[in-house]
């Protein structure tokens, strides 16, 4: 099921790599036996490398780290004493927050684009994925284009045609790529004071943005995980019931690397009556609510251009945020001091938000949670690019409609000015096309076909402390395009449409420039001030 290429590795590297991976033949697999501060360092390189992880430790990381010990080390040495404590708080007693108290690295490769959203679903876990801005997918492994090859429908009668539509679609991304990194270098000339390094690095972040609308969901990119045993639980419990084979396959081949480091933790999971019930419950639900929305929603004539809506929010949201600024201040109970806020003046209110925020002199300078007293729900229709960055943000309530062809497509700007544009058009209809001719017999599996550059509807549910974290960081100029705007729009709303015109003012770093330069020429230039700062 799946299949998927394979790594050669040296008897060599192959007997260091078993003493830090649980096995070296398979796209998923834990890191043990190395220091935490190595975990964490080892997945932060992995995102903007092209690499395995199990190869890209062999060239940095290896030679870091003393591998001349015992060469049995063994991943499970340890585990029965604690298999059997933890049996007995797990099974005999019910405490389910012991498994909080485990964590695992977890590696999951050759994961297609609509995985690594089911993956990144929980909010209990860290997730960093391969960005397709560093990485380009022009590359072959094992001599196939990076994509998941569903084996329902390679052993249809549709197999040959979607082999030959992704392999098209992966042709024309890689023949686009070098137009417009031509197009961009003759727009945006390399100034005098910056390193070939850091404008190539600019220049190439710039060019794969343009042109990653084309790749198709099934694009594979790797994932590394960490999270506790109950996250992976619930995450297992959550895969094992979805709709889309790749998730249940993945599902398997995770619980079978968890229990070689954690299986206390994750015993629960294919139980009969423990996991498999709840597994089972989840998919119940998810088929009927599919029905009752056939039967019951009548569809409209679809939008084909982008929109952000604030579709709820709290009118008084304002002074009960302040009042909750004032409480741990004050012997009072909240309802009076809601009743003082109210007869307050505005210049009065207001000097309590300007004391309650500071002097915020970077965004990561946050205050603290009153802000979370206001909420906000918007409706977003975004390109499926930008939904894959927005999604990712865990302190708010994010949900999805399947990714379809039907709200058309976002063509970018630098498409047009390199003059590809009917290029990159060809390339949407014959990603439309194969989802179409997908659909009525893969409906699970059809979203694969459709390009990132297609628009997908998503719903935000956030207060107003995480909206701050979340639109200062996604409209930095570095961003990507797509995502800006949702981010720029969404501020906008809640000064506008909400009315919250000083919660609005906190959020002092959004940025609402309309930049088209090199987005990433500013934050590569910090990076190699840092470089060469530490030499």
């Amino acid at each position: 099921m799946g299949a998927y290429v394979v790594e050669d590795f040296s008897d060599e590297e192959a007997d260091v790599l078993r003493r830090y991976f649980t096995n070296l033949d398979k796209p998923v697999f834990a890191l043990v036996n190395l220091p935490e501060v190595v975990k964490g360092a080892l997945f932060a390189r992995y995102s903007r490398s092209p690499k395995s992880l199990r190869r890209l430790f062999l060239d940095e990381f290896v030679v870091e780290l003393d591998v001349s010990g015992d060469v049995n080390i063994d991943a499970t040495i340890g585990l029965d004493r604690a298999e059997e404590l933890y049996d007995k708080v797990f099974f005999e007693y019910g405490d389910d927050s012991v498994a909080q108290l485990g964590g695992v690295h977890l590696a999951c490769e050759q994961a297609s684009n609509l995985l690594t959203k089911i993956l990144e679903w929980g909010r209990l876990a860290s997730y960093l994925e391969q960005s397709t801005r560093y990485i380009a997918y022009d590359a072959r492994y094992g001599g196939r284009y990076r994509y998941y090859r569903d084996p329902n429908i390679l052993g249809s009668e549709l197999g040959t045609r979607y082999v030959g539509d992704m392999d098209r679609l992966f042709d024309t991304y890689a023949e686009l790529a070098p137009i417009v990194s031509e197009h961009v270098k003759q727009i945006t000339p390399k100034a005098a004071g910056d390193s070939d390094f850091i404008y190539r690095t600019a220049v190439k972040a710039k060019s794969l943005d343009a042109v990653r609308g084309i790749l198709p969901a099934a694009a594979q990119s790797n994932v590394g995980m960490y999270g506790s045993g109950q996250a992976y639980e619930q995450l297992l419990l959550r895969m094992r019931s979805h709709p889309l084979p790749e998730a249940q396959h993945y599902a398997d081949l995770m619980l079978a690397e968890l229990r070689k480091v954690i299986p206390s933790f994750v015993r629960r999971v294919d139980l009969p009556d423990r996991g498999e019930v709840t597994s089972r419950y989840m998919a119940d639900i998810r088929s009927e609510m599919d029905e009752l929305a056939n039967t019951l929603i009548t569809p409209s004539e679809p939008s084909k251009d982008a929109t952000v809506d604030l579709i709820d929010f709290d009118p008084d949201a304002e002074v009960k945020m302040i009042a909750s600024m004032l409480y741990p201040h004050s012997h009072e109970s909240e309802a009076s001091i809601e009743r003082q806020v109210e007869a307050m003046t505005d210049d009065e209110r207001m000097s309590v938000v300007k004391a309650y925020t500071g002097n915020r002199s970077n965004r990561r300078h946050r205050p603290g949670r009153a802000l979370e007293r206001p909420f906000y729900r918007f409706d977003v229709l975004a390109d499926y690019g930008a939904f894959r960055d927005l999604q990712r943000h865990r302190m708010l309530t994010v949900d999805w409609q399947t990714l379809s062809s039907l709200h058309g497509y976002t063509r970018p700007e630098l498409v047009d000015s390199a003059g590809i544009g009917p290029e990159f058009d060809e390339a949407m209809e014959r990603s439309a096309s194969l989802y179409d001719a997908l659909a009525a017999d893969f409906p699970s599996q059809a979203s694969y076909a459709v390009s990132l550059a297609y628009r997908v509807r998503f719903n935000m549910n956030l207060n107003a402390r995480s909206a701050m974290h979340m639109l200062e960081l996604r409209s930095t100029p570095q961003g990507h395009p797509a995502y800006r705007v949702v981010a720029q729009e969404m501020h906008n709303r809640i000064a506008d449409v909400a009315g919250h015109k000083a919660i609005a003012a906190m959020m002092t770093y959004v940025n609402h420039s309309s930049e088209t330069d090199l987005e990433r020429l500013e934050a590569e230039r910090r990076a190699e001030a840092k470089r060469t700062e530490s030499e």
